[in-house]
């Protein structure tokens, strides 16, 4: 597994059963590179990448870095409407795919839908083909065999020479008006700062192995699967499956076949695997690991004791981090930090270098002090902030700095403890307002969370003629439950008893399961419509893992109201 010491200190790359050496990386990439140019790909120009996470993927992108064109990764899940919505944007010359993708044990037609996709973006002249499977896909006119390409061109590609503030990617991410944003990265501020925090944040060691298990078409993916662990001469491994494919111990196996020193995933994939119990993890020997890591969301008491408990054997760092796709990189978490410094569980806790946060109130006045909640902001610029939204300059003003002038507005709810920490109380516009309190769902949540036979929920809050606002609350429950009656009403005193009794959801509903992106992310504004009877109107749905989910929370939830009916 170790490099050998004539290899360059670039990367190589854990996929699936095989490495990739920085050598084979470096050629892959220039061939790539050179074959982009002969297909009229020159700098400045927008490349699309909808690729599912692999070597010739990350080859794909960083060839585009190498010749000045700037990459926009398109998760590899997405419709053929919303790929074409980002193509269009973009104005996208050339898209690179693959035949098909793998996912869980199911193909996905990528071809297909990249065929649908380019019949209404004008601007795109070439689609590269490669294979991921041996299947064999229809070829158009628009169409290239890459990997044909590629073994004809010279493994060698000089680099453009680029400015510091040249755009080197733009990621595309959800805006409140339903519309994508594309967020636009630049050259010299976003590595340095991806770089440095994946260094630090995680303690990385010359010959550790990182194992981030993002997808590449999330900004984790960018920033902790390729560029940070690349920059810094890391082993960085390649996750294309899901947690629980083939069985829930996925995760653990390939930390101990890799020997992996620090992971990287999500609370909502801990959530789900904490459901399956401890035996999936034992089974695997996790000795190699010395730090963990979240990222995505606030992460629960519950899910952050098991990571470090069970996953970590109570050893291992664990770093809840806190940052967005327009920061570049992380820019709250519990390390770095004096030796032997304390971490509280469930908190990102300290800033890192260079990022200042302020807590502003609804007058838009710092809040000064201890035991104090606000909007997060920061204060003063930082080198992998984003730059622009692509193409709209002032959406990108009116987003983030028009809220508060002369800060950065994050969009999070923040509460700094008597010892100066900082911890994420969820989105602001997730606050409900009950009887004139106003209230985290996130705090629901968390209170929610700590009853044992609870490993996920979701909490929205809806009109209610009499307190302005309630909470709704959905949950899941693990198999062992038992009575679900007995358990709603065991959460009731938990959240009375935790937080207060106007805290208590007015509606718990009990579901299979939450409405999720692909990413992992609990879209609440569609539990919001089924709540508020909007559900002809759901908008934008293309990013659901399942779409199929949405009839079945709404044939639970009106089972529930004709029960309540009956009762009346």
């Amino acid at each position: 597994m170790r490099r050998p010491k004539e290899n360059p200190p670039w990367d190589r790359f854990c996929f699936l059963h095989f490495p990739l050496r920085g050598r084979e990386l470096l050629e892959t990439t220039c061939r790539l590179a050179n074959t982009l140019k002969r297909y009229g790909v020159h700098r400045g120009d927008r490349v699309a990448i909808y690729m599912p996470v692999s070597p010739l993927a990350v080859a794909a992108m960083l060839a585009c870095a190498r010749i000045g064109a700037v990459h926009t990764v398109v998760f590899a899940g997405f419709s053929a409407e919303s790929l074409a919505g980002r193509i269009k944007d973009a104005k996208c010359k050339v898209v690179i795919t693959f035949n098909q993708g793998l996912r869980g044990g199911r193909v996905v037609e990528l071809k297909k839908i990249v065929d649908q996709a380019v019949k209404h973006c004008p601007t795109v002249q070439h689609v590269l083909v490669a294979h991921r499977t041996d299947s064999k896909v229809h070829m158009g006119d628009l169409d290239v065999p890459l990997e044909q390409e590629m073994a004809k061109e010279d493994p060698v590609c000089a680099p453009e020479s680029m400015g510091s503030e040249d755009m080197l990617f733009m990621l595309y991410t959800s805006g409140s008006t339903g519309m994508p944003k594309g967020i636009v990265h630049t050259q010299a501020g976003y590595l340095l700062y991806a770089a440095l925090t994946h260094k630090l944040v995680f303690d990385h060691q010359p010959g550790d192995i990182f194992g981030c298990v993002a997808d590449i078409g999330w900004i984790t993916g960018h920033s902790y699967v390729v560029y940070g662990p690349l920059c810094n001469g890391a082993t960085s491994v390649l996750f294309e499956s899901t947690p629980v494919y083939p069985n829930a111990g996925r995760y653990w196996e390939t930390v101990e076949r890799l020997k992996i020193n620090q992971f990287y995933g999500a609370p909502t994939a801990i959530r789900l695997l904490l459901k399956y119990g401890d035996a999936w993890v034992k089974k695997y020997d996790r000795s190699s690991l010395r730090s963990l890591g979240s990222v995505g969301e606030p992460i629960n008491y519950e899910a952050w004791e098991w990571l470090h408990r069970v996953v970590g054997d109570s050893r291992c760092t664990l770093v809840d981090t806190w940052w967005q796709t327009e920061t570049g990189g992380i820019c709250i978490a519990p390390r770095p930090s004096e030796e032997g410094a304390e971490i509280l569980p469930g908190m990102a806790m300290r800033p890192f270098f260079g990022i200042i946060p302020v807590l502003m109130d609804e007058k838009g006045s710092a809040i000064e002090g201890s035991n104090v909640s606000g909007a997060l902001c920061i204060s003063q610029a930082w080198p992998g902030m984003a730059r622009t939204i692509y193409g709209n300059h002032q959406r990108f003003v009116d987003a983030y700095f028009k809220a508060y002038p002369g800060y950065y507005f994050t969009g999070d709810g923040a509460y700094r403890t008597e010892g100066g920490y900082y911890q994420i109380t969820g989105r602001m516009d997730d606050v409900i307002n009950i009887s004139g309190h106003r209230l985290g769902t996130a705090e629901i949540e968390d209170a929610m969370a700590d009853h044992p036979a609870v490993p996920e929920s979701a909490v929205i809050g809806y009109p209610h003629d009499i307190k302005g606002e309630a909470a709704f609350a959905f949950i899941v429950l693990k198999d062992s439950a038992g009575d679900s009656d007995m358990v709603v009403q065991e959460i009731k005193s938990m959240v009375a008893t935790k937080i207060a009794k106007y805290a208590v959801p007015e509606e718990i509903l009990v579901v299979r399961r939450l409405p999720k992106t692909r990413s992992g992310k609990v879209m609440r504004r569609l539990l919001r419509k089924i709540v508020t009877g909007e559900v002809h109107d759901l908008g934008d749905t293309s990013t659901l893992e399942d779409p199929s989910i949405i009839m079945e929370i709404l044939r639970a939830y009106q089972k529930c109201k004709d029960k309540q009916a009956a009762t009346k």
